[in-house]
């Protein structure tokens, strides 16, 4: 069977673009390896009528309505490889060794993160520290946190945390991403600035109690964020020679097209950030009415 559309993700890029592409009348495979990045989060805000939902809930309501349109197809397996062979159609490779041919393709595979290595921080991440002040700062709202990062985005995120939070440490674990400039307006807002390298966060039951510092100092916290680094998840776009921008994200032309014609990228996959469900579900939706609009034009001649 070939179909109008394969999306790659079954994330809430993927899973709105199946949605809106199933009420088009599109036969859509939708392929998702089932391993999404928050799974590890309690709960997901910022998203009117999903505020607090849990991820697992989630997926499970977005795949029960998706399924509802007889035209899309969920396979749940690992995507190995893509390529474009004739007439622009493009051939996906899982990892039974089934193909599955398309017309067109929604790169959907979003992000993975790559966090400092610190000891103690993942018994802790999505219970006491997090990475998304959006997501979860009202959760810990006029407590003692702490921010540690070692991007040069930690002075933004330090100015952000301030609305949820004026008991603030930063931390810059041994790096020097901030400027005097930046440690002094830090310091004059009550924000405590520590640049020496963190040895370990210390709690129990995933509530953290106390940061430790590679010179022997505690510091007394109850919860916080740790930034991490943002790559692709997956390297089919690069694969397929879809151009990037400067911060990794897959280029499009604003409404989910790439460099390479017929191939299609939503969610954060595309624009890296902000990293939110609503964002990812509205790109999602934008990109498969392109997805449509592109299939119809071919069809009209």
């Amino acid at each position: 069977m070939l179909y109008d559309c394969v999306i790659i993700g079954g994330g809430p890029a993927g899973l709105n673009a199946a949605l809106v592409l199933g009420r088009a009348r599109r036969n859509v495979a939708l392929m998702d390896n089932n391993r999404p990045r928050n799974a590890v989060t309690h709960a997901s805000h910022g998203f009117i009528t999903r505020d607090g939902v849990t991820p697992a809930e989630f997926r499970r309501v977005a795949y029960e309505e998706v399924q509802r349109y007889p035209s899309v197809d969920h396979l749940p397996t690992e995507v190995v490889s893509i390529a474009k062979i004739e007439s622009g159609r493009f051939e996906v490779l899982d990892s039974s060794g089934i193909r599955v041919q398309a017309r067109k393709l929604v790169l959907a595979t979003g992000l993975k993160e790559i966090f400092p290595e610190i000891e103690g921080f993942y018994p802790l991440y999505g219970k006491s520290l997090f990475n998304c002040p959006y997501c979860d700062g009202w959760e810990l709202r006029d407590q003692p946190l702490v921010l540690v990062s070692e991007l040069p985005a930690v002075y933004h995120t330090a100015k952000l945390l301030l609305n949820w939070s004026q008991d603030l440490v930063v931390c810059t674990n041994g790096q020097a991403s901030l400027s005097d400039e930046q440690k002094e307006r830090l310091q004059s807002k009550g924000i405590v600035v520590m640049e020496q390298p963190v040895a370990a966060f210390i709690g129990q039951h995933g509530q953290l109690e106390h940061v430790r510092f590679t010179d022997g100092t505690k510091l007394p916290r109850v919860g916080g964020f740790v930034t991490p680094q943002l790559v692709q998840s997956a390297s089919f776009g690069e694969q397929l020679g879809c151009e990037r921008m400067e911060s990794g994200g897959i280029k499009t032309d604003g409404a989910g097209r790439t460099s390479i014609p017929g191939v299609y990228a939503a969610g954060d996959s595309s624009y890296f950030m902000p990293s939110q469900l609503i964002f990812a579900a509205a790109d999602g939706s934008r990109t498969a009415t392109s997805v449509n609009m592109d299939l119809t034009d071919e069809d009209f001649g």
